[in-house]
């Protein structure tokens, strides 16, 4: 045998098809979308190909660069991005990830668009940043009607027009959000920037932004300070007059993962802005963008997850260790599996949010349980994909600790959605202030959770200490976290028992809420039916 034959290495996962994921086609049918599985499938196609795999490789490896001076002098305040990752912004825009349910009213167009964002997201999760902002900015936007009637048809536009015009010229429009402060943090209260009214109007607005993800968006809402209060403003980057309004880069952000994402300083230097919705209300305005971006943290850890399953089992069915395949040792059989059941968990938690999403609008239980399952599953599921990311490279041994795995850049991007729009205890706190304010919210958990009741024993018994949780108003922050945990879990379960997979929900039910489980992943119990679960992982 020669020493450079290769042999029991596994073959290239690429291409791949990332829609054959039976969670996320079920939940698809489920919450009325089942006319977009075509849409979904073809994205699916395209997203576990070579050119967009190779496409969100470069784009990390080549990551933005900021220039804030021409040659002679000039402040330009430009970001030069790889041109892979206008590759990844025109497929993204061009199936409308960014914002096809502002110009579908087709009953489930949220969830259709979950669907698609998870589907995509696979080929690289930076650039879904500016997708899932524009997408987010509409509601926020349409508190005032003006602005709302110039740009949303543009916003929701499917072309993708970069660069630096003025925004009611553009085919299409992409938004971002600025929000915090280097000395708030959170606390957006606690913003410094000013915002003074002018004569025809409009506002000037001074002060420092600590994080602007994707600069170079062609609007931005933003918070500031107004005589009446904080409040809520959209600042483009060139005016009406076509002068650029002057947003300074101060630096883009050297980032654990996220790479191929430009993420800023910005100095408004006098900046114009208009007002939107009514001074002192920036908070209560802006956090429909938020609650928006926030099911879109939701959708990207799942994602992150059903990737990270992906690549183990698919290791796992091409190496053999210790004369058998891989997949077929027992240790690593309970290992995947595990690994499924919580990818299948925030799958199947992800599409009932979006359903939720739709339903809204026309239906006040759906909308607070919206508000409430909102919350409580950002915290849960986005808290788990670091340690769900670290597993499946494990899962991979030393090959999966190298670059060319792509599993560094998964692990290297698994912390941001628990921290972006509100890391844990802030998630965990807005949970608890959300049954507070609004009562109605935790009737509709409840409804929602007792439809699965009887289904499962440890189920009905993890619903029932909830409701013990929740009569004890005592150290109620300081268990802030705990009671959210099992409000997420129990939301998961409930979703499982009544849509998922028995094995999966048979699995998740014993060990998240029976106890039959250790704290490592790959400790689930004797019985499992650890191949019924596995086949839910199969991609080629």
């Amino acid at each position: 045998m020669h020493t450079h034959d290769v042999f029991n290495q596994v073959p290239d996962i690429v291409p791949f098809d990332n829609s054959r994921n039976p969670a996320l086609i079920e939940g698809l049918h489920r919450e009325g979308a089942g006319w977009a599985e075509a849409e979904v499938r073809e994205l699916g196609a395209l997203a576990g190909g070579f050119a967009a795999q190779e496409w969100g490789r470069v784009a990390n490896d080549h990551p933005p660069v900021l220039h804030t001076h021409d040659r002679y002098g000039h402040r330009v305040d430009e970001v030069e991005f790889h041109p892979y990752w206008h590759n990844l912004m025109e497929v993204a825009v061009a199936h409308g990830l960014h914002g096809s349910p502002w110009r579908d009213d087709r009953p489930g167009a949220h969830a259709a668009r979950a669907a698609k964002f998870y589907t995509w997201g696979i080929a690289d999760a930076g650039h879904m940043c500016p997708i899932s902002m524009t997408y987010a900015v509409v509601p926020a936007l349409r508190h005032n009607r003006e602005l709302s009637e110039k740009f949303e048809p543009l916003l929701a536009s499917n072309v993708y027009d970069y660069g630096l015009r003025e925004p009611s010229g553009k085919a299409g429009l992409i938004a971002g959000m600025s929000m915090t402060e280097k000395q708030g943090g959170s606390d957006v209260r606690a913003n410094t920037t000013t915002a003074t009214p002018q004569s025809d109007g409009t506002y000037r607005i001074v002060g420092h932004k600590w994080f602007t993800s994707a600069p170079m968006s062609d609007m931005f809402l933003t918070l500031a300070q107004a005589p009446g209060g904080l409040s809520c403003f959209l600042l483009p980057r060139v005016l009406p007059d076509g002068s650029r309004n002057p947003l300074r880069l101060q630096r883009l952000k050297d980032k654990l993962g996220n790479k191929s994402n430009a993420s800023s300083e910005i100095e408004y230097e006098n900046a114009t802005g208009w007002l939107v919705g009514a001074e002192g209300a920036g908070v209560k305005t802006i956090i429909e963008m938020v609650n928006m971006t926030r099911l879109d943290c939701v959708i990207g850890s799942a994602t992150g997850m059903r990737a990270g399953v992906v690549h183990a089992v698919h290791h796992a069915r091409h190496r053999k260790a210790f004369g058998a395949d891989l997949i077929d040792q027992p240790a690593m059989r309970n290992v995947l599996a595990d690994l499924v059941v919580e990818s299948e968990a925030a799958t199947t938690v992800m599409m009932r949010l979006a359903g939720a999403t739709d339903r809204a609008g026309a239906d006040l239980a759906e909308a607070a349980l919206r508000r409430i399952a909102l919350a409580v599953t950002k915290y849960w599921v986005c808290k788990r994909a670091p340690a769900h990311a670290a597993e499946a490279l494990e899962c991979l041994g030393g090959n999966g600790y190298v670059e060319d795995s792509g599993m560094p850049r998964l692990y290297r991007e698994a912390p941001l959605m628990s921290i972006w729009e509100g890391s844990g205890n802030v998630a965990a706190l807005d949970a608890l202030r959300a049954m507070a304010r609004q009562p109605e919210s935790v009737e509709a958990f409840f409804g929602e959770v007792s439809q699965a009741r009887g289904a499962n024993r440890h189920l009905d018994t993890a619903i029932d200490r909830i409701g013990k949780e929740l009569t004890d108003f005592a150290d109620i922050e300081y268990r802030a976290r705990r009671v959210v945990e099992l409000m997420a879990l129990v939301l998961q379960g409930a979703q499982l028992v009544r849509h998922g997979d028995p094995a999966v929900a048979d699995a998740f039910c014993a060990t998240r809420f029976g106890g039959d489980w250790g704290i490592a992943f790959g400790t689930l119990p004797t019985g499992i039916d650890t191949e019924a679960i596995l086949r839910r992982a199969y991609v080629a």
